[in-house]
């Protein structure tokens, strides 16, 4: 993680799911995040709207130069994009897992701008698949930020968050009828027989 504000959620969502998949979204303090409020925002898990912003900070909007709440988040993206953004949030609320990604976009002038994503999953009443705590900073802020509102975004890499929640222990599985074991492997009877 890059930007300064990603790794603060990033620590801060961590630290209070604990041995869970995702904390409960009343148990977000604002306060507790300022330095990194600006460039977080809450998005509905809802695909059919695009997952559109239930809240957006000040730098999120400043990129875009326009309040974004209620706006789709996916529709921020280039067409051949949103459809793999829209993957990334599906995995995010029903696989419980974070996402950190690169991003890229244009300003009106043509100057190119990198940034980071965050997006997190959030429970309510113990369901993941509802909200979706994230922030998207830009690397280095431009002079033009809030004046031009930049262009399209486009993913670049990502790589996924693992939980830590406690693993389920694992049960051997029975073995087909056709099977052995030898010297510790699985041997199936058959084949060129």
């Amino acid at each position: 993680m890059k930007h300064r504000s990603t790794r603060e959620l990033f620590d801060y969502w961590n630290a209070r799911r604990g041995r869970r998949n995702a904390p409960e979204r009343s148990e977000i303090e604002p306060s507790a995040i300022r330095r990194a409020l600006a460039d977080t925002f809450i998005l509905s898990f809802d695909a059919q709207a695009g997952h559109p912003f239930r809240i957006a900070g000040t730098r999120v909007c400043a990129l875009f130069s326009r309040e974004l709440k209620a706006e789709s988040f996916v529709r921020l993206w280039a067409r051949d994009h949103a459809g793999s953004i829209g993957e990334l949030l599906e995995i995010v609320a029903q696989e419980s897992v974070g996402v950190v990604a690169g991003v890229s976009a244009t300003g009106a002038n043509g100057e190119p701008l990198d940034l980071e994503l965050l997006a997190l999953p959030l429970a309510r009443h113990g369901r993941t698949d509802t909200r979706v705590l994230g922030t998207l900073a830009p690397i280095g802020v431009p002079y033009w930020l809030g004046v031009h509102p930049i262009g399209r975004l486009a993913l670049g890499s990502h790589r996924y968050l693992g939980t830590t929640a406690a693993p389920a222990a694992a049960r051997p599985l029975p073995l087909a009828a056709n099977a052995r074991i030898k010297h510790g492997l699985v041997v199936y009877d058959g084949g060129q027989a």
